[in-house]
């Protein structure tokens, strides 16, 4: 068959700009009205997932569907199944209400659709990654040579800490992998880390035994004499340790490990010193909370994930590192068929991914119409509803377990109080707010996070009076 006898692409998939821009409009003002009634409507899902099921089940993909009905089914579907983290009531994970610049960064990118593996094909997309990179770094307090890339997730950042690690440690890694070691190898973080990083040691190769979780002083932040005495017994073991990673924002309490500490035992051990700041990493931002971080400046390398504190859409992470050479050499690979300019800056030629979305974007949108000082305030802001909530929950005679500036607390009710797990459930059971269950120092705790750059004193309120009725 010739080309100019294959049918043309069908109109609900290349639709004329009229009908794009029609649809396009159309989208916005459902989703608008969608957002507004999220807010004031419950967190929890309210969806019949038997009834969905049903409804699924009748697309076959065997006849084409009006589009603007897609839509219509689509927005109501996640308006009533999926917990909402854009309501101002959702006080649970790491994952807040994403701003309005990093929305419309999505449609931007989805628009032109760049591919970010080259500079070759994607010059102007790469260059601003690598800006808004180097301004991280800077605020880090790492040298000007400083470099890293957007990456899917904080998971995948600290992959990239651990591929680097190990590389540096052993430069024939590269080629013979564990094997090139003299033994064992070991990573070092506090037993209130992220869990990923045990698939992260899977994946690299290390194995999951690698993970060296070491002790909490009784704060939740890990024990640095614990670390040290660990290291030491690994050592006379002839265990090599290539990798220590302290949290600055644990996932269960947000507390911040002895970052000072860390690096002075990484550099005595010679071992790579990675940050993994994925939550806390945004108190950068702001003057008031950077102390908070105090010792990030010695990192080998840090995660931060914009899509938690600061806000961006999902996924949307960072990987920073004072070595972009190390970086180079962990992930280099020839390729003749790609339009490369042969640039450090290659995403293809420095991270574990290949294809990629401008996800930077999001972060540039967001920082350059809000700037440094209005994400302070976007933190800041965070921490004194924190603050006020805890401060209400105290005179009720719940007890806050935790000491994090993060706008992360861990309480519990008073004495003769229903456990946590069941206050928890009777909370969420009622739908008006989200909180979570945590473990701090071996104890169920309720965990609340201040995520929504929108909550307001009356959200706080409502939070206050589910737990106290949960109770």
């Amino acid at each position: 068959m010739r080309w100019d006898e294959v049918p043309t692409p069908v109109e609900a998939l290349f639709p004329s700009q009229d009908a794009k821009e029609r649809l396009d409009d159309y989208l916005t003002r459902t989703l608008a009205a969608a957002d507004s009634r999220v807010k004031q409507g419950p967190v929890m899902p309210d969806l019949d997932m038997a009834k969905f099921r049903q409804e699924l089940v009748q697309y076959d993909f065997e006849a084409p569907q009006p589009m603007q009905a897609l839509m219509d089914w689509t927005v109501a579907q996640l308006e009533h199944g999926t917990v909402h983290m854009t309501n101002g009531r959702y006080f649970g994970l790491f994952n807040p209400a994403p701003t309005f610049p990093a929305q419309l960064a999505d449609r931007i990118s989805g628009c032109f659709n760049p591919q970010l593996a080259s500079s070759g094909s994607s010059p102007v997309p790469v260059a601003l990654e690598a800006h808004v990179i180097g301004a991280w770094a800077r605020r880090a307090g790492l040298p000007p040579e400083s470099a890293g890339h957007f990456t899917t997730s904080g998971s995948e950042a600290n992959y990239t800490a651990l591929i680097c690690a190990l590389t540096r440690a052993e430069p024939r890694f590269a080629t013979e992998g564990t094997r090139a070691f003299s033994g064992p190898v070991a990573m070092y973080t506090s037993r209130e880390c992220q869990p990923a990083w045990h698939k992260i040691a899977h994946q690299a190769g290390v194995g999951r035994q690698a993970v060296r979780l070491v002790a909490t002083d009784g704060s939740g932040r890990l024990d640095a004499n614990a670390l040290a005495g660990a290291l030491l017994e690994d050592r006379r073991r002839g265990v090599v340790p290539v990798l220590i990673s302290p949290t600055a924002g644990t996932t269960g309490a947000g507390m911040v490990d002895p970052l000072l500490a860390c690096s002075d035992i990484a550099r005595e051990h010679s071992a790579w010193f990675h940050v993994d700041a994925a939550w806390g990493g945004a108190a950068l931002c702001s003057d008031r909370l950077r102390a908070e971080l105090a010792g990030i400046e010695r990192a080998d390398s840090i995660t931060i994930d914009a899509h938690k504190w600061l806000a961006t859409t999902m996924g949307c992470g960072m990987f920073i590192t004072r070595y972009p050479k190390v970086l180079s050499d962990a992930f280099h690979v020839g390729a003749d068929f790609m339009p490369s300019t042969a640039s450090s800056l290659d995403p293809y030629l420095n991270t574990v991914q290949w294809s990629r979305r401008f996800l930077g974007l999001r972060l540039f949108l967001s920082l350059a119409a809000a700037g440094w000082g209005g994400y302070a305030a976007h933190v800041e802001r965070s921490v004194a509803v924190a603050a006020q909530i805890q401060s209400g929950l105290d005179d009720l005679g719940w007890q806050t377990v935790n000491d994090s500036r993060l706008a992360v607390l861990c309480v519990l009710p008073p004495e003769g109080s229903r456990p946590v797990r069941q206050i928890v459930q009777r909370l969420l059971a009622a739908g008006r707010a989200w909180a979570a269950v945590a473990q701090f120092e071996g104890r169920d705790v309720v965990r609340i996070c201040v995520t929504h750059g929108e909550t307001s004193a009356e959200d706080a309120a409502t939070l206050i009076a589910g737990l106290e009725a949960a109770r």
